[in-house]
């Protein structure tokens, strides 16, 4: 499931989940994951997703699966925000506060809950204190249960936070932790994106390959994540002056 899923191949990876989530409600709940997942990097096939989503919220069985079909429910609000056709900012909003009212203080679904409300924080509410605050969060949940998948995006966002605030060492420091864990793990699907990232705090021959290299991953992925392969495609040719750079457009992250 993990090699499908960290290629991009979540069709296939959600159709191995099938027959088990019509009866498991944890698995209804993984393959709706997989399918937002599939969303966030493709910006295509929103029902399908949906339809996941709610086949899994009608089978929770426990406290914790309707914190986890809740958060999954504001996630999913959070990406159509983003990339979809229309705004879901109060559903993702609300969903994220339900779960945060189901989940005891240290339940393992805190950390994922914390960095799923930071990115509604920075990147629909625009508040990067409030962003700031629960990306520390999650990013010490997730070191502490061993998320190292989460941990790797947490390093991102708190990177680019650093960045903005023009804290460039502390920018290099998360963007450089993010790829090498996305490496190890063998993500290749979210190793673009932390290549991109570096190459906002990099040399200029380094950020040209670090982009170059971004760019044939992309490719070689089917030209995914969408999001980033448009901003890669903005970006001027070599030699284009400093003040004409799309710069920290590619920096900003959605995810």
């Amino acid at each position: 499931m993990w090699r499908l899923r960290s290629r991009g191949c979540w069709q296939e990876a959600a159709e191995l989940l099938r027959p088990s989530a019509a009866v498991d409600p944890a698995a209804a709940l993984d393959r709706a994951e997989l399918l937002i997942e599939q969303c966030l990097f493709t910006a295509r096939h929103w029902e399908q997703a949906e339809q996941a989503l709610r086949l899994a919220e009608a089978g929770v069985a426990s406290g914790g699966q309707r914190a986890a079909a809740s958060c999954a429910r504001g996630f999913l609000a959070y990406v159509a925000s983003v990339l979809g056709p229309r705004d879901r900012l109060d559903e993702a909003q609300a969903a994220l506060g339900r779960t945060s009212a189901l989940l005891p203080p240290n339940a393992p679904g805190r950390p994922l809950l914390d960095f799923r409300r930071g990115l509604v924080a920075e990147n629909l509410l625009h508040d990067p204190t409030a962003a700031w605050i629960a990306y520390r969060r999650a990013h010490d949940g997730a070191a502490a249960c061993g998320d190292r998948l989460l941990r790797s995006y947490t390093w991102r966002h708190l990177a680019a936070l650093a960045l903005v605030a023009g804290d460039l060492e502390r920018a290099q420091e998360g963007f450089r932790a993010s790829l090498e864990l996305r490496e190890e793990l063998g993500f290749t699907v979210g190793v673009a994106p932390a290549l991109a990232a570096l190459a906002e705090v990099s040399e200029p021959a380094e950020a040209a390959r670090l982009r170059a290299e971004a760019a044939r991953l992309m490719q070689a992925l089917g030209g995914i994540p969408v999001w980033l392969a448009r901003r890669l495609s903005s970006l001027p040719a070599p030699g284009t002056p400093p003040d004409s750079r799309v710069g920290q457009e590619v920096g900003d992250s959605i995810s």
